[in-house]
């Protein structure tokens, strides 16, 4: 099937396109502020490429959050917007079972505790396992936590996520140990995870593009980053 897949999550601006054929296109630049300005122009250069129009896709998938604020929303009013236009549904995904994904195409990992940085002292964390044509499995809910109090998870885990270069001496004694994956929720990952989510029916209308926060808390004051600096 015809399916495009964008994520501005993290700093990272990621879009997927997918053909029938199963070729795709993809693009990677900087995310953040920047994302708002330039993910619609590399949609329209990969639709272009692939010599397919909006109309002709069966979803446009989009990574829902955890993540940054300002990059949930990029995704979701981007996606709502150029579904609604075309008349397709939407696909939200969960970017911490993109981020188990991308480990596990790339470095063949079924078991996974993903972490995210979610700034302010803070990281995303959820454990996932694969079990083959059942696809992912969750193993938690999805948490924001300080590194400190990240569950250990069940045996034979990795930890995969892009929280490591911030937190990685903060994280439990227990999961020092594990081995590592940097990943990213990609736009290819949330490709892969696609077929499996649209046959399970969890493809939306365009207006039910909505972010997934986990937390409301957007900032620090300048005390709690004050006190946050002290301590370290």
């Amino acid at each position: 099937m015809n399916l495009l897949a964008l994520d501005t999550s993290t700093d990272q601006l990621s879009v997927a396109l997918q053909r029938a054929d199963g070729r795709r296109f993809a693009h990677t630049g900087a995310g953040g502020a920047q994302a708002s300005a330039t993910l619609i122009p590399a949609v329209q250069a990969l639709l272009a490429q692939a010599g397919l129009s909006l109309s002709d896709l069966r979803a446009i998938a989009f990574g829902r959050g955890p993540g940054s604020f300002t990059g949930l929303r990029t995704a979701c009013s981007v996606a709502q917007g150029l579904a609604w236009g075309a008349g397709v549904p939407v696909l939200p995904i969960d970017t911490l079972l993109a981020v188990a994904e991308a480990a596990r195409s790339a470095h063949g990992a079924t078991h996974v505790l993903a972490l995210l940085d979610a700034r302010m002292n803070e990281v995303y964390a959820a454990e996932y396992a694969w079990r083959d044509a059942a696809g992912w499995r969750p193993l938690s809910d999805i948490a924001v936590l300080a590194p400190e109090a990240v569950p250990t998870p069940g045996a034979g885990a990795v930890l995969a996520g892009n929280a490591f270069a911030a937190y990685a001496d903060r994280l439990p004694a227990a999961l020092q140990a594990l081995p590592r994956i940097a990943a990213l929720p990609s736009a290819d990952a949330l490709l892969n995870l696609a077929p499996a989510l649209l046959a399970a029916g969890a493809a939306v209308p365009a207006e039910q593009a909505l972010p997934l926060y986990i937390r409301d808390k957007v900032a620090q004051t300048t005390a709690e980053r004050s006190a946050a600096g002290l301590a370290r």
